[in-house]
Protein backbone atom coordinates (compact mmCIF):
# COMPACT_ATOMS: atom_id res chain seq x y z
CA UNK A 1 0.00 0.00 0.00
CA UNK A 2 3.22 2.57 0.50
CA UNK A 3 3.61 2.49 -2.75
CA UNK A 4 0.74 2.29 -4.32
CA UNK A 5 1.15 5.90 -5.93
CA UNK A 6 4.33 4.90 -7.48
CA UNK A 7 2.12 1.53 -8.74
CA UNK A 8 -0.46 3.35 -10.04
CA UNK A 9 1.80 5.19 -12.52
CA UNK A 10 2.60 1.79 -13.86
CA UNK A 11 -1.41 0.88 -14.06
CA UNK A 12 -1.59 4.53 -15.90
CA UNK A 13 1.17 3.64 -18.28
CA UNK A 14 -0.71 0.64 -18.62
CA UNK A 15 -3.91 2.05 -19.58
CA UNK A 16 -2.19 4.22 -22.39
CA UNK A 17 -0.46 1.68 -23.96
CA UNK A 18 -3.38 -0.97 -24.11
CA UNK A 19 -6.00 2.00 -25.20
CA UNK A 20 -3.29 2.70 -28.58
CA UNK A 21 -3.41 -0.54 -29.08
CA UNK A 22 -7.08 -1.00 -28.93
CA UNK A 23 -7.85 2.21 -30.80
CA UNK A 24 -5.93 2.02 -33.69
CA UNK A 25 -8.09 -0.53 -34.80
CA UNK A 26 -11.62 0.96 -33.35
CA UNK A 27 -10.70 4.06 -35.58
CA UNK A 28 -10.26 1.91 -38.84
CA UNK A 29 -13.63 0.48 -38.09
CA UNK A 30 -15.50 3.26 -37.45
CA UNK A 31 -13.84 5.10 -40.46
CA UNK A 32 -15.14 1.85 -42.61
CA UNK A 33 -18.49 1.37 -41.50
CA UNK A 34 -18.78 5.47 -42.26
CA UNK A 35 -17.61 4.75 -45.38
CA UNK A 36 -15.18 7.73 -44.79
CA UNK A 37 -12.94 8.23 -47.61
CA UNK A 38 -10.09 9.49 -45.75
CA UNK A 39 -9.23 6.34 -43.97
CA UNK A 40 -7.48 5.03 -47.08
CA UNK A 41 -4.74 8.14 -46.04
CA UNK A 42 -4.33 6.99 -41.90
CA UNK A 43 -5.82 3.28 -41.64
CA UNK A 44 -2.58 1.19 -41.72
CA UNK A 45 -1.07 3.85 -39.50
CA UNK A 46 -3.34 3.65 -36.66
CA UNK A 47 -3.79 -0.55 -37.09
CA UNK A 48 0.32 -0.30 -36.78
CA UNK A 49 0.00 1.18 -32.98
CA UNK A 50 -1.16 -2.85 -32.48
CA UNK A 51 2.35 -3.47 -32.08
CA UNK A 52 1.85 -2.85 -28.61
CA UNK A 53 -0.39 -5.27 -27.39
CA UNK A 54 2.52 -7.59 -26.38
CA UNK A 55 3.57 -5.02 -24.55
CA UNK A 56 0.57 -3.91 -22.64
CA UNK A 57 -0.04 -7.93 -22.10
CA UNK A 58 3.32 -8.33 -20.50
CA UNK A 59 2.31 -5.18 -18.18
CA UNK A 60 -0.97 -6.21 -17.53
CA UNK A 61 0.55 -9.84 -16.04
CA UNK A 62 3.22 -7.45 -13.66
CA UNK A 63 -0.31 -5.50 -12.44
CA UNK A 64 -1.71 -9.13 -11.81
CA UNK A 65 1.19 -10.60 -10.46
CA UNK A 66 1.46 -7.71 -8.14
CA UNK A 67 -1.51 -7.97 -6.21
CA UNK A 68 -2.36 -5.64 -3.68
CA UNK A 69 0.25 -2.89 -4.91
CA UNK A 70 -2.37 -2.41 -7.75
CA UNK A 71 -5.19 -3.19 -6.22
CA UNK A 72 -5.19 -1.72 -2.93
CA UNK A 73 -8.45 -3.33 -1.92
CA UNK A 74 -7.07 -6.73 -2.00
CA UNK A 75 -5.44 -6.79 1.30
CA UNK A 76 -9.00 -6.12 3.04
CA UNK A 77 -10.81 -8.79 0.54
CA UNK A 78 -8.46 -11.27 1.61
CA UNK A 79 -9.21 -10.31 5.45
CA UNK A 80 -13.09 -10.93 4.55
CA UNK A 81 -13.69 -7.22 4.28
CA UNK A 82 -15.32 -7.57 1.03
CA UNK A 83 -16.87 -4.47 -0.39
CA UNK A 84 -18.15 -6.64 -3.76
CA UNK A 85 -17.06 -9.97 -2.89
CA UNK A 86 -17.87 -12.14 -6.29
CA UNK A 87 -16.56 -9.20 -8.57
CA UNK A 88 -13.64 -8.87 -6.28
CA UNK A 89 -12.37 -12.49 -6.28
CA UNK A 90 -9.02 -12.78 -7.02
CA UNK A 91 -8.97 -15.41 -9.04
CA UNK A 92 -11.70 -14.62 -10.94
CA UNK A 93 -10.21 -10.83 -11.93
CA UNK A 94 -6.86 -12.34 -12.70
CA UNK A 95 -8.66 -15.14 -15.45
CA UNK A 96 -11.61 -12.23 -17.10
CA UNK A 97 -8.82 -9.49 -17.99
CA UNK A 98 -6.66 -12.20 -19.01
CA UNK A 99 -9.49 -14.11 -21.38
CA UNK A 100 -10.87 -11.02 -22.12
CA UNK A 101 -7.51 -9.67 -23.38
CA UNK A 102 -6.54 -12.28 -25.12
CA UNK A 103 -9.84 -12.25 -27.09
CA UNK A 104 -10.05 -8.57 -28.17
CA UNK A 105 -6.28 -9.05 -29.25
CA UNK A 106 -7.14 -12.31 -31.65
CA UNK A 107 -10.22 -10.09 -32.56
CA UNK A 108 -8.73 -7.01 -33.59
CA UNK A 109 -5.88 -8.94 -35.05
CA UNK A 110 -8.32 -10.40 -37.38
CA UNK A 111 -9.78 -7.08 -38.83
CA UNK A 112 -6.42 -6.23 -39.05
CA UNK A 113 -5.85 -9.26 -41.60
CA UNK A 114 -9.14 -8.89 -43.18
CA UNK A 115 -8.31 -5.10 -43.87
CA UNK A 116 -4.79 -5.97 -45.57
CA UNK A 117 -6.94 -8.67 -47.46
CA UNK A 118 -9.10 -6.24 -48.61
CA UNK A 119 -6.53 -4.15 -49.94
CA UNK A 120 -4.74 -6.89 -52.15
CA UNK A 121 -8.18 -8.66 -53.24
CA UNK A 122 -10.92 -6.51 -54.35
CA UNK A 123 -13.70 -9.50 -54.19
CA UNK A 124 -16.98 -8.88 -52.80
CA UNK A 125 -15.91 -11.93 -50.36
CA UNK A 126 -13.16 -9.73 -48.87
CA UNK A 127 -14.42 -7.11 -48.67
CA UNK A 128 -17.63 -8.31 -47.00
CA UNK A 129 -15.57 -10.19 -44.78
CA UNK A 130 -13.91 -7.06 -43.67
CA UNK A 131 -17.48 -5.46 -43.14
CA UNK A 132 -18.69 -8.14 -41.35
CA UNK A 133 -15.66 -7.84 -38.25
CA UNK A 134 -15.66 -4.21 -39.19
CA UNK A 135 -19.40 -4.24 -37.62
CA UNK A 136 -17.58 -6.73 -34.42
CA UNK A 137 -15.10 -4.17 -33.25
CA UNK A 138 -17.10 -1.48 -31.30
CA UNK A 139 -18.96 -4.25 -29.49
CA UNK A 140 -15.85 -5.77 -28.36
CA UNK A 141 -14.51 -2.10 -27.49
CA UNK A 142 -17.69 -1.58 -25.35
CA UNK A 143 -17.43 -4.06 -23.30
CA UNK A 144 -13.99 -5.16 -22.74
CA UNK A 145 -13.25 -1.19 -21.59
CA UNK A 146 -16.26 -1.32 -19.43
CA UNK A 147 -14.31 -4.28 -17.87
CA UNK A 148 -11.12 -2.42 -17.54
CA UNK A 149 -12.98 0.16 -15.99
CA UNK A 150 -14.49 -1.16 -13.41
CA UNK A 151 -11.23 -3.48 -12.10
CA UNK A 152 -8.40 -0.71 -12.90
CA UNK A 153 -10.23 2.39 -11.68
CA UNK A 154 -14.03 2.77 -10.73
CA UNK A 155 -14.18 -0.13 -7.85
CA UNK A 156 -10.70 0.60 -6.32
CA UNK A 157 -12.19 2.90 -3.94
CA UNK A 158 -15.32 0.21 -1.95
CA UNK A 159 -18.33 1.23 -2.30
CA UNK A 160 -18.33 3.77 -4.94
CA UNK A 161 -19.95 3.16 -8.13
CA UNK A 162 -21.32 4.81 -10.98
CA UNK A 163 -23.21 3.46 -13.98
CA UNK A 164 -22.17 5.26 -16.15
CA UNK A 165 -18.34 4.97 -15.82
CA UNK A 166 -17.62 2.30 -18.23
CA UNK A 167 -18.60 5.04 -21.10
CA UNK A 168 -16.63 7.65 -19.39
CA UNK A 169 -13.68 5.47 -18.81
CA UNK A 170 -13.51 4.27 -22.66
CA UNK A 171 -14.87 7.68 -24.46
CA UNK A 172 -12.31 9.37 -22.16
CA UNK A 173 -9.74 7.19 -23.88
CA UNK A 174 -10.90 7.15 -27.31
CA UNK A 175 -10.47 10.59 -27.09
CA UNK A 176 -6.82 9.72 -25.67
CA UNK A 177 -5.95 8.00 -28.76
CA UNK A 178 -7.01 10.94 -30.88
CA UNK A 179 -5.15 13.42 -29.38
CA UNK A 180 -2.23 10.91 -29.63
CA UNK A 181 -2.61 9.91 -33.12
CA UNK A 182 -3.11 13.25 -34.12
CA UNK A 183 0.40 13.94 -32.69
CA UNK A 184 1.42 10.75 -34.29
CA UNK A 185 0.71 11.95 -37.90
CA UNK A 186 2.35 15.41 -37.13
CA UNK A 187 5.22 13.87 -36.41
CA UNK A 188 5.24 11.35 -39.28
CA UNK A 189 4.33 14.20 -41.93
CA UNK A 190 6.68 16.48 -40.97
CA UNK A 191 9.67 13.87 -41.57
CA UNK A 192 8.82 13.57 -44.71
CA UNK A 193 9.64 9.70 -44.44
CA UNK A 194 5.79 8.53 -45.11
CA UNK A 195 5.66 6.46 -47.98
CA UNK A 196 2.83 8.15 -48.93
CA UNK A 197 2.09 11.33 -47.84
CA UNK A 198 -0.66 12.67 -45.97
CA UNK A 199 -2.80 15.35 -47.25
CA UNK A 200 -3.59 18.20 -44.71
CA UNK A 201 -7.18 17.87 -44.85
CA UNK A 202 -7.18 15.11 -42.58
CA UNK A 203 -5.54 17.23 -39.75
CA UNK A 204 -9.09 18.55 -39.82
CA UNK A 205 -11.11 15.47 -39.87
CA UNK A 206 -9.40 14.40 -36.87
CA UNK A 207 -9.53 18.13 -35.28
CA UNK A 208 -13.19 17.62 -35.58
CA UNK A 209 -13.21 14.01 -33.93
CA UNK A 210 -11.50 15.56 -31.08
CA UNK A 211 -13.96 18.19 -30.83
CA UNK A 212 -16.51 15.79 -30.95
CA UNK A 213 -15.28 13.74 -28.24
CA UNK A 214 -14.44 16.73 -26.09
CA UNK A 215 -18.07 17.58 -26.16
CA UNK A 216 -18.80 13.87 -25.15
CA UNK A 217 -16.40 13.07 -22.46
CA UNK A 218 -17.34 16.44 -21.11
CA UNK A 219 -21.04 15.28 -20.97
CA UNK A 220 -20.39 11.95 -19.24
CA UNK A 221 -17.53 13.81 -16.73
CA UNK A 222 -20.60 15.94 -15.39
CA UNK A 223 -23.57 13.33 -15.66
CA UNK A 224 -21.99 11.06 -13.09
CA UNK A 225 -21.57 14.33 -11.15
CA UNK A 226 -25.28 15.22 -11.63
CA UNK A 227 -26.94 12.29 -10.74
CA UNK A 228 -24.97 11.95 -7.46
CA UNK A 229 -25.52 15.34 -6.70
CA UNK A 230 -29.40 16.09 -7.44
CA UNK A 231 -29.62 11.85 -6.34
CA UNK A 232 -27.84 13.18 -2.83
CA UNK A 233 -25.97 10.47 -2.77
CA UNK A 234 -22.90 12.41 -0.57
CA UNK A 235 -20.72 9.44 -0.22
CA UNK A 236 -20.27 9.11 -3.92
CA UNK A 237 -20.26 12.96 -4.49
CA UNK A 238 -17.47 12.93 -2.35
CA UNK A 239 -14.83 11.28 -4.43
CA UNK A 240 -15.16 14.40 -7.03
CA UNK A 241 -14.68 16.70 -4.52
CA UNK A 242 -11.61 15.53 -3.40
CA UNK A 243 -10.56 15.56 -6.64
CA UNK A 244 -12.16 18.84 -7.51
CA UNK A 245 -11.47 20.81 -4.69
CA UNK A 246 -8.52 19.08 -2.76
CA UNK A 247 -8.86 18.64 1.40
CA UNK A 248 -12.33 17.17 1.15
CA UNK A 249 -12.98 14.27 3.58
CA UNK A 250 -13.71 10.67 2.17
CA UNK A 251 -15.98 8.54 3.71
CA UNK A 252 -14.22 6.21 5.38
CA UNK A 253 -10.42 7.96 5.15
CA UNK A 254 -9.00 10.67 7.86
CA UNK A 255 -8.75 13.68 4.84
CA UNK A 256 -8.27 13.57 1.02
CA UNK A 257 -6.69 16.31 -0.85
CA UNK A 258 -3.50 17.00 -2.54
CA UNK A 259 -5.35 16.75 -6.08
CA UNK A 260 -6.66 19.91 -7.01
CA UNK A 261 -3.50 21.00 -9.00
CA UNK A 262 -4.15 17.60 -10.73
CA UNK A 263 -7.81 17.56 -11.73
CA UNK A 264 -7.42 21.61 -12.32
CA UNK A 265 -4.92 20.47 -15.07
CA UNK A 266 -6.11 17.64 -16.72
CA UNK A 267 -9.91 19.46 -16.83
CA UNK A 268 -8.61 22.27 -19.05
CA UNK A 269 -6.47 19.82 -21.36
CA UNK A 270 -9.11 17.87 -22.07
CA UNK A 271 -12.12 20.14 -22.15
CA UNK A 272 -11.40 23.62 -21.95
CA UNK A 273 -8.41 24.57 -24.78
CA UNK A 274 -9.68 21.98 -26.64
CA UNK A 275 -13.54 23.22 -26.49
CA UNK A 276 -12.43 27.19 -27.10
CA UNK A 277 -9.87 26.54 -29.74
CA UNK A 278 -11.76 24.21 -31.76
CA UNK A 279 -15.19 26.44 -31.72
CA UNK A 280 -13.31 28.59 -34.06
CA UNK A 281 -12.90 27.22 -37.66
CA UNK A 282 -9.74 28.72 -38.30
CA UNK A 283 -8.07 26.73 -35.48
CA UNK A 284 -9.44 23.57 -36.72
CA UNK A 285 -7.55 24.12 -40.33
CA UNK A 286 -4.35 24.54 -38.48
CA UNK A 287 -2.10 21.50 -38.56
CA UNK A 288 0.30 23.18 -35.63
CA UNK A 289 -2.69 24.40 -33.40
CA UNK A 290 -4.08 21.22 -34.27
CA UNK A 291 -1.51 19.28 -32.85
CA UNK A 292 -0.42 21.10 -29.91
CA UNK A 293 -4.39 20.95 -28.83
CA UNK A 294 -3.75 16.95 -29.39
CA UNK A 295 -0.80 16.70 -27.51
CA UNK A 296 -2.72 18.37 -24.61
CA UNK A 297 -5.17 15.60 -24.61
CA UNK A 298 -2.73 13.18 -24.42
CA UNK A 299 -1.06 14.81 -21.34
CA UNK A 300 -4.27 15.65 -20.02
CA UNK A 301 -5.60 11.92 -20.28
CA UNK A 302 -2.68 10.30 -18.64
CA UNK A 303 -3.26 12.58 -15.74
CA UNK A 304 -7.01 12.43 -15.80
CA UNK A 305 -6.14 8.49 -14.94
CA UNK A 306 -4.04 8.43 -12.43
CA UNK A 307 -5.95 10.89 -10.53
CA UNK A 308 -8.75 8.31 -10.58
CA UNK A 309 -6.61 5.69 -9.90
CA UNK A 310 -3.84 6.51 -6.84
CA UNK A 311 -6.80 8.68 -5.57
CA UNK A 312 -8.80 6.16 -4.58
CA UNK A 313 -6.66 5.64 -1.27
CA UNK A 314 -5.97 7.71 1.56
CA UNK A 315 -3.64 10.69 1.22
CA UNK A 316 -0.85 9.12 2.85
CA UNK A 317 -0.58 6.41 0.29
CA UNK A 318 -0.39 8.34 -2.83
CA UNK A 319 1.59 11.24 -4.57
CA UNK A 320 2.02 13.57 -7.05
CA UNK A 321 2.80 11.92 -10.49
CA UNK A 322 6.82 12.06 -11.34
CA UNK A 323 7.97 12.95 -8.51
CA UNK A 324 9.90 9.64 -7.78
CA UNK A 325 12.45 7.82 -9.14
CA UNK A 326 10.20 4.71 -10.10
CA UNK A 327 7.44 6.85 -11.78
CA UNK A 328 10.43 8.53 -13.90
CA UNK A 329 12.08 5.46 -14.85
CA UNK A 330 9.68 3.18 -15.33
CA UNK A 331 7.52 5.57 -17.67
CA UNK A 332 10.70 5.87 -19.65
CA UNK A 333 11.37 2.78 -20.04
CA UNK A 334 8.13 1.93 -20.88
CA UNK A 335 7.57 5.08 -23.91
CA UNK A 336 11.11 3.41 -25.24
CA UNK A 337 9.94 0.04 -26.04
CA UNK A 338 7.10 1.13 -27.47
CA UNK A 339 8.67 3.36 -29.44
CA UNK A 340 11.11 0.91 -30.70
CA UNK A 341 8.16 -1.51 -31.38
CA UNK A 342 6.01 1.26 -33.30
CA UNK A 343 9.20 2.20 -35.21
CA UNK A 344 9.88 -1.46 -36.32
CA UNK A 345 6.13 -2.02 -37.34
CA UNK A 346 6.47 0.88 -39.63
CA UNK A 347 9.60 -0.12 -41.24
CA UNK A 348 8.43 -3.73 -41.56
CA UNK A 349 5.20 -2.85 -43.35
CA UNK A 350 6.60 -0.23 -45.68
CA UNK A 351 4.63 2.66 -44.31
CA UNK A 352 8.24 4.86 -44.11
CA UNK A 353 11.06 4.80 -45.82
CA UNK A 354 14.14 4.13 -43.99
Amino acid sequence: MENFGSWSVLTTNFLVVLYLAVCGVLLCSLLHMANAQWRFYVRKLAVSLAVLFPIAFVLLLILLFNGEHTFQWLKHAQEGEHHLPGWHNYTFLAARQIIAFLIVAGLFGLFIKYQYQSEIDPSYAAQRRLRNIALLIPFAYVPYATLVAWDFEMTMMPLWHSASYGAYHFVSNFHLFLGFFTVFLFLLHRSGKLAKPIPEHVFNYMAQMMFAFTILWTYLFFTQFLIFWYGRLPDDTLRFFNMMYGGMPYAGMEQGGGYAVLWWTFFPLKFMIPFATFLFTANRHSIPVITTVGAGIVIGSWIERYTWISGSVSPEFYHLPMTAVFDVVVTLVIATIAFFAVRWSLKRYGLVRA
